[in-house]
């Protein structure tokens, strides 16, 4: 059965950062697209960022220039660097991946983990 653990997340300051890590068993990651989601308090769940198998990338607008999102196919996972935080990214952030080329559907979610900004 394949499974995702996430990690990392916590509390930071406005302008500051924090990175979220999410490893897959039980399949080549390199087969799959992989992306982070979040879902704020009395909000509909938003797609944050996402990575293809081949590296290309693609942000939500509300984090452009903020986030970086990173692959290692070698150790099966992806992580979200999460820079100049915003009180409004507080969510719990969720990593998700799609098999094939694309940015979706995304078949395999891990647990999720809480991120929180405030000063």
């Amino acid at each position: 059965q394949p499974q995702l653990v996430e990690s990392g997340g916590g509390s930071a300051q406005p302008g500051g950062s924090l990175r979220l890590s999410c490893t897959v068993s039980g399949f080549p990651l390199a087969n799959y697209a992989a992306g982070y989601f979040r879902q704020a308090p009395g909000k509909p769940r938003e797609g944050v960022a996402c990575v293809t198998p081949d590296g290309t990338t693609t942000y939500a607008d509300s984090v452009k220039g903020r986030f970086t999102i990173s692959r290692d196919n070698a150790w099966n996972t992806w992580n979200l660097q999460m820079d100049s935080l915003e009180t409004e990214d507080t969510a719990v952030y969720y990593c998700a991946t799609a098999p094939g080329k694309t940015c979706g559907p995304y078949t395999y979610w891990a647990q999720g983990t809480q991120v929180t900004v405030s000063s």
